[in-house]
């Protein structure tokens, strides 16, 4: 039988074949391991793989970009936000008793 990519010739899932892996044991909140759980779960993914999927992403800096464009996002657009704010608190202002 031949192993496909990802898998044991017995069909059963295996971290990638031929890659290191090693054990840590590293403790954060519950609440945090019960968010990752799911996390993993909703990807289609072991809780393992998908830490390391947002350590390498944080790695190659695509955290950072998107939180660089963002910031620049709203430096180029908040006064659309304000403007918006202000005319909220203007309008519930009116009707307050």
């Amino acid at each position: 039988m031949v192993a496909r990519e990802g898998r044991s010739p017995t069909g059963t899932s295996c971290y990638h074949l031929g890659m290191a892996k090693s054990q840590k044991g590293w403790r954060v909140d519950d609440e945090i391991a019960e968010l990752a759980t799911a996390r993993a779960k909703d990807r289609g993914m072991s809780v393992g793989d998908y830490i390391a999927a947002l350590v390498r992403e944080d790695v190659g800096g695509l955290r950072q970009r998107g939180v660089d464009a963002a910031r620049r996002f709203l430096d180029e657009h908040q006064s659309v936000f304000d403007d918006v704010e202000d005319a909220d608190r203007r309008s519930s202002g009116a009707h307050a008793a």
